[in-house]
């Protein structure tokens, strides 16, 4: 019981902030600020869930630095993601591999 209770508790918690919105917003919002935040909250929403994962995928923080600095660095230049996934992979797994 104490786990449906959980549950229902979670649900209210996260769809009231998505309804709420909608329910009061009727037309289109024109403010410019309020369009660049809406716009930007799933990219930061996004960062804040996985970068903590990032930092301890692996037993060696430090290796795990380097391979955010190497996906960091790739993106910047404008490589494919599928080319800075796999470099990032690779350059993690042979610092495991060395250290």
């Amino acid at each position: 019981m104490y786990k449906v209770i959980c549950v229902i508790i979670l649900f209210l918690v996260t769809f009231i902030p998505r309804a709420l919105p909608i329910a009061f917003i009727n037309k289109r919002i024109e403010n410019r600020f309020i369009k660049d935040f809406l716009f930007y909250v799933p990219y930061a929403v996004l960062a804040a869930l996985t970068f903590p994962s990032i930092l301890y995928s692996v037993d060696n923080i430090w290796i795990a630095i380097v391979g955010t600095v190497t996906a960091i660095t790739l993106s910047i230049l404008n490589q494919k993601m599928i080319i800075v996934v796999i470099i990032t992979v690779l350059v993690v797994f042979g610092l495991i591999i060395i250290l």
